[in-house]
């Protein structure tokens, strides 16, 4: 647990050291009421929630989650600092580990910085508060597997720019895998069992349940499984890489 702190504490100081925490929050903090004011039309909806806000959340996810995680590994690839890194008596996972929980604590600052929106609604009207806050922890469980997704596609290569362009486009598929529009591809001739098997990949159906407030094991087990199902193949290809540098 040490080593985790101590990469943790690194990762997080190397984020806060470069404008990338200071854009990306400033950016969060614009964009998310934007999308609920302007998008969702807040103020149409004539509703004390946050639906508005939640609905479109994840769309700004699966962009800003993989501009957060492309650097963890390209970066470490493309500054030669690996091999340094793997010959520190400091174990993958908790490298691994470190670097994801210290991304995953600036996509909770981000998320955090739309809290006024629901002290608005308090305001306004009287808001099931409760659901609101299964909201947001659906919103920080769908952060956390699109950065670990991120993070993952990161350790293939030392270009940030192709990490951020295999990030979003992976999050995107798995966003969208459970909308009628993915599903009707399949045809009316698909087995059931399969289109039952692709929408439940799908994180965007998972979020949802979130969403409507309600907290399902299956959907707790999920985000969990594809964060650390993420986190291992980073390891593994990291492992693989050992000594190879860029």
């Amino acid at each position: 647990m040490g080593s985790l702190i101590a990469v943790y504490r690194r990762e997080l100081t190397a984020y806060f050291q470069t404008p990338l925490a200071y854009v990306f929050l400033a950016v969060f903090a614009f964009a998310a009421p934007a999308f609920a004011f302007h998008i969702g039309r807040f103020f149409d909806t004539n509703r004390a929630d946050l639906a508005p806000l939640f609905d479109h959340l994840p769309w700004l996810l699966v962009i800003l989650m993989p501009a957060l995680a492309m650097r963890a590994w390209a970066e470490e690839r493309d500054r030669g600092t690996l091999e340094f890194l793997m010959a520190l008596p400091i174990p993958l996972w908790a490298s691994t580990g470190g670097k994801f929980l210290a991304a995953w604590t600036v996509a909770a600052a981000a998320i955090a910085l739309t809290a006024p929106m629901w002290i608005a609604v308090n305001y306004l009207g009287e808001p099931d508060n409760m659901a609101i806050a299964t909201a947001y922890l659906g919103a920080l469980l769908l952060a956390g597997g699109y950065l670990a997704i991120g993070q993952a596609l990161s350790a293939t290569t030392a270009n940030q720019v192709v990490a951020f362009v295999l990030g979003a486009g992976a999050c995107f598929l798995l966003t969208m895998a459970g909308l009628p529009l993915v599903l009707s591809v399949l045809g009316e001739n698909a087995p059931a069992a399969l289109s039952e098997f692709i929408a439940g990949l799908s994180a965007l159906e998972h979020y949802d349940a979130f969403r409507n407030g309600v907290i399902a094991l299956t959907d707790l087990l999920y985000f969990a499984g594809l964060i650390l199902a993420s986190l291992a193949a980073a390891g593994v290809m990291i492992a693989e890489q050992r000594g190879g540098g860029r």
